[in-house]
């Protein structure tokens, strides 16, 4: 009787897989042994999932107990970040080689200017294109800007800092761990081509951001940051650039 064969084992991408960041190649030149990174598609997923299950408890206690608004912004803002952009760190860390390995989460001088330049050209295009919006939607506003509005009329000016922080600091780096990040890295470990990988992760960012009539301006900021990932293999320029690109709005809220 013929016997049944083996299983074949699930062979994994190497942690130098086309695309990935330049800190694989730099680990590897060091003499450093990496694991081939088990993290992927399902952890990207469940970093998005578990943003929204840890948002919406917030606002539902803080609705139940009358806690202040900017007590439930701030919470609200924060405590969904542990899963946004503390998944990546966790899971890379457990299943891979940590996320300064695997995502190329570092800074260089080279990382720094891309990102400025980068952040300057998301700022411009996304003026351009809020200009043409406004022509359609004359109330045009940011989720963030609106929110910054009702909470001028009942919180400190050190409420409105952490919140600007949030905003300008905070959202850049926790966002960019997620999507230019966990997600980039899972597509390509995939081998899914870098066109559509900066695609899917542009397209997938913008509607994170659940602001229907800012999808043509959160498309374009996305689309630099995946080529800003995509020119300098890291996380260093997104980051930066997102920051660029949100530092002025913050700054407006703070002293607007």
């Amino acid at each position: 009787m013929e016997q049944p064969a083996p299983p074949v084992p699930r062979v994994r991408p190497p942690a130098d897989y086309p695309g990935c960041p330049t800190t694989v190649d730099l680990a590897l030149r060091a003499g450093l042994s990496l694991r081939a990174p088990r993290w992927g598609i399902v952890d990207f997923l469940i970093s998005l999932l578990g943003f929204v299950i840890l948002s919406v408890p917030i606002v539902l206690i803080g609705e139940s107990v009358d806690l202040p608004l900017s007590m439930i912004v701030i919470l609200g803002t924060v405590v969904p970040w542990i899963a946004l952009g503390g998944w990546p760190l966790i899971t890379t860390w457990f299943k891979g080689n940590g996320p300064r390995i695997d995502l190329g989460l570092r800074l260089t001088w080279g990382d720094l200017g891309w990102g400025v330049l980068g952040g300057f050209a998301a700022l411009i295009i996304g003026g351009v294109i809020a200009v043409g919006l406004q022509a359609l939607i004359p109330d045009l506003n940011s989720a963030a800007a609106e929110v910054g509005e009702e909470l001028k009329a009942d919180s400190s000016i050190a409420v409105m800092a952490i919140f600007a922080l949030c905003i300008g600091i905070g959202a850049p780096i926790v966002e960019e761990l997620a999507f230019r990040g966990l997600g980039y890295g899972a597509l390509r470990k995939r081998g899914v081509p870098t066109l559509w990988v900066i695609v899917i992760t542009t397209v997938v960012f913008s509607l994170f951001h659940l602001e229907l009539t800012r999808i043509p301006i959160l498309l374009a900021s996305g689309a630099i940051l995946g080529i800003l990932r995509w020119r300098t293999r890291g996380l260093g320029a997104p980051i930066v650039a997102h920051a660029v690109n949100n530092l002025p709005g913050a700054a407006f809220l703070l002293l607007g």
